[in-house]
């Protein structure tokens, strides 16, 4: 018998020809991502055969978890092209970071510049267990210092899932959002799904990543997407375009 309803798409399949990662941990030994040279490797390998034109990996910045500097990062870029310089010049892999959003951040980008995705787009974070007291008034001073504020995986953020008016507000601050591609395959849980999908609905997401730091995260690519914007993904993924 013949099915009256299309079957979901599989995220891998929903690529885009060109598309830019703007969110990723492949550097090796830097924070919870690759751990070695040859993790980094599997996972560039991934992404290619994933149809991934360019990689700006993003590793951790958080002060006394992962301090990286942006001259440790750029440096550890350099070390993985020198490994792999084939891999890396297929998959063109450049390098940004993803800030915590903290007091110390203010810190950090008045001592130096921010290690950014390009131009003054920067990629920022939250815990997750609960916003910053000064959140807003850190990306305020952020857009002061003239950084773009681009928030990774809003969807995640689940203190937020019933205000949905947060999310109002961030982007009313100048905030762009950026989604985890894996939260449409209910990766990381029904909820997390949920709220991408209204996200999506809404219009409010600007760019998406892959958030890829290990094997298990490249096989989720062959999972179903379960939320019913597909077409609003697709579009989003076409939006890193920017970043090329």
């Amino acid at each position: 018998m013949i099915s009256l309803f299309k079957s979901k798409p599989i995220l891998a399949d929903l690529i885009p020809e060109g598309y830019v990662d703007i969110h990723s941990h492949v550097l090796f030994g830097i924070d919870d991502g690759a751990q070695n040279s040859t993790e980094s490797e599997f996972l560039l390998q991934a992404m290619i055969g994933l149809r991934f034109a360019k990689c700006i990996t993003t590793p951790h910045t958080m002060k006394h978890v992962w301090e990286n500097t942006r001259e440790g990062i750029v440096s550890r870029l350099d070390d993985l092209r020198d490994a792999l310089p084939d891999l890396t010049t297929k998959l063109n892999l450049a390098a940004a970071s993803e800030y915590l959003i903290d007091n110390d951040l203010i810190v950090h980008f008045q001592s130096e510049p921010l290690l950014t995705l390009k131009d003054n787009y920067v990629l920022v974070e939250m815990s997750y267990l609960n916003p910053p007291m000064q959140l807003h008034e850190i990306l305020f001073q952020l857009q002061v210092e003239g950084y773009i504020p681009v928030l990774a995986h809003p969807e995640r953020y689940t203190f937020y899932h019933n205000d949905f008016r947060q999310y109002e507000k961030l982007k009313k601050t100048g905030c762009l959002f950026q989604l985890n591609l894996l939260s449409t395959v209910g990766y990381y849980g029904k909820g997390v799904a949920e709220t991408a999908q209204k996200l999506l609905q809404k219009g409010m997401i600007d760019f998406a990543g892959s958030d890829i730091h290990h094997k298990k995260h490249v096989e989720a690519f062959a999972k179903k997407v379960i939320i019913k914007e597909s077409k609003s993904l697709i579009e989003v993924m076409g939006n890193n375009s920017i970043f090329k």
